[in-house]
């Protein structure tokens, strides 16, 4: 009778198992008078892949963290697998983290580096090898493992420190705004490469950046905090075309900020009326924030507009568009109904026939 050794558990035991939750309860951090996460509740499901946005100093990085356990809050929990991991230390929370800085040793070969956590945890060699083959493989760079981190590109290295957090099957992927330091080109290809691997290997994954295509393009659900505060967590989508805030109408995407006067069920803007959604605020003056694509624009030799800029960016076009009032908006639109809309031309615009965020000026 014959056996099969037995396969140690790494990347390809991942893929069998699905990715464990993690539960951030009312999570408290500050910083002296600085108050960085402010009772952060946030529920992650196995195998998401969640990305944290907002400006700078809303509290991501250290939410991200409290959940490797770099991070101790003063008040709250951080729960994986239902288990309160919030007093562990990090090299037991079984966790991976890439961190924008690659921290690669430059003494260490490509697949050295790969291997170097689970030659902390004393796995023998010949594991460490079949894993660093394996990842390097996963990531695009087999034939790189005998380099060194300084023989490599920026993304190549990202994509090395990535294998690393992988090497040790870790339940957990954190990523701390890993492709910042990139060229864009280099950034867009990484980020569609990282969003790959984890829909392979399902793994629960947290992606903090303060870029939002990049949150908007790779995520289950983008979470949006400011002042420690989470706004929306939502899907890319909803988030987009449903903001339930003003804040994150103006923090995702453009938004036209446009006045508009209240009335009974709505407001009007543009001297046409349109349904409100959202807290609208019951006394000052208000705007109606509307996305570039939600105006209409037409040439209208006695329009009250004038096409100030116009800028081609292939299959739309946008327009920078003055009103009589002073103000200017953007407008988005197909650019092969554009070709009459030249500098100096007047137009009309119009919001189109759907509901519009409103908030105060």
């Amino acid at each position: 009778m014959t056996t099969t050794p037995d396969r140690p558990a790494g990347v390809e035991a991942l893929r069998d198992t699905p990715g464990v939750g993690v539960q951030l309860v009312g999570l408290t951090r500050r910083y002296g008078d600085v108050l960085a996460l402010d009772g952060l509740d946030l529920d992650i499901a196995g195998g998401e892949f969640l990305a944290l946005l907002g400006p700078s100093g809303c509290g991501k990085t250290t939410a991200l963290r409290a959940i490797a356990g770099f991070e101790r809050p003063d008040d709250g929990q951080v729960l994986v697998d239902g288990r309160d991991v919030t007093g562990t230390p990090p090299a037991k929370r079984d966790m991976g983290m890439v961190f924008q800085a690659y921290s690669l040793f430059p003494n260490l070969t490509v697949a050295e580096n790969v291997g170097y956590g689970l030659q902390v945890r004393r796995r023998p060699a010949k594991e460490r090898k079949a894993r660093a083959a394996e990842l390097l493989e996963l990531v695009g760079l087999a034939a790189n493992a005998g380099r060194y981190p300084h023989q490599l590109s920026g993304g190549q290295q990202q994509r090395v420190a990535l294998a690393r957090a992988l090497a040790v099957a870790p339940k957990v992927l954190l990523l701390d705004e890993p492709l910042s330091a990139l060229d864009a080109q280099v950034r867009v290809q990484l980020r569609e490469e990282i969003r790959r691997i984890q829909l392979e290997l399902g793994i629960t994954t947290v992606f903090v950046t303060h870029d939002q295509a990049e949150a908007l393009s790779v995520a289950d659900r983008v979470g949006v905090l400011r002042a420690g505060r989470l706004e929306q967590v939502a899907s890319p989508d909803e988030l987009y075309e449903r903001p339930a805030t003003a804040f994150v109408a103006e923090f995702v995407g453009t938004m036209n900020r446009i006045p508009a006067t209240r009335t009974e069920g709505g407001v009007e803007l543009m001297g046409v009326r349109r349904p409100a959604v959202g807290d609208v605020p019951v006394s000052g003056d208000v705007v109606a924030l509307v996305r570039p694509e939600s105006l209409l624009v037409r040439a209208d030799a006695a329009g009250a507009g004038r096409v100030v800029t116009r800028t081609f960016s292939g299959a739309s076009t946008r327009l920078a568009v003055a009103l009589p009032d002073g103000a200017e908006v953007v407008v988005d639109v197909a650019s092969a109904d554009s070709q009459q809309l030249t500098p100096g031309t007047a137009v009309t615009v119009t919001p189109a026939e759907r509901p519009v965020l409103v908030g105060a000026v």
